[in-house]
């Protein structure tokens, strides 16, 4: 069992920067692999980026791909996500998830914070 607590989403200008955290509960975090998905208003959730247990891997959706680094602290029970150059159509609830699986398959995570809210404004 895995519970997930997101902070750090705000109201942002566009190219601004911003990084969120995933605070995990367990002895078994390291185990896991870690995603952020967002889901913006009258879309369905996507997938953003994931990172593998060993944080060896890492996979980054094409419309984040080279502004959006995820990463996480195993010590810390944590995974960031850093975004860069954001822009108005990043706004969306993100949310952290966890799942025992390949990191890169949005049907391997089955634990979800209650997500975080960024406003990216032009």
């Amino acid at each position: 069992q895995v519970q997930l607590v997101e902070s750090g989403g705000k109201l942002v200008q566009a190219g601004d920067s911003l990084r969120l955290s995933c605070a995990a509960s367990g002895r078994t975090f390291s185990s896991y692999a870690m995603g952020w998905f967002r889901q913006a208003p009258g879309k369905e959730r996507e997938f953003v980026a994931g990172i593998s247990w060993s944080v060896v891997l890492t996979t980054y959706a094409d419309s984040v791909k080279g502004r959006f680094t995820i990463s996480r602290d195993n010590a810390e029970n944590t995974v960031y996500l850093q975004m860069n150059s954001l822009k108005p159509e990043d706004t969306a609830v993100y949310y952290c998830a966890a799942g025992r699986g390949r990191h890169d398959l949005a049907t391997t995570y089955n634990y979800w914070g209650q997500g975080t809210q960024v406003t990216v404004s032009s």
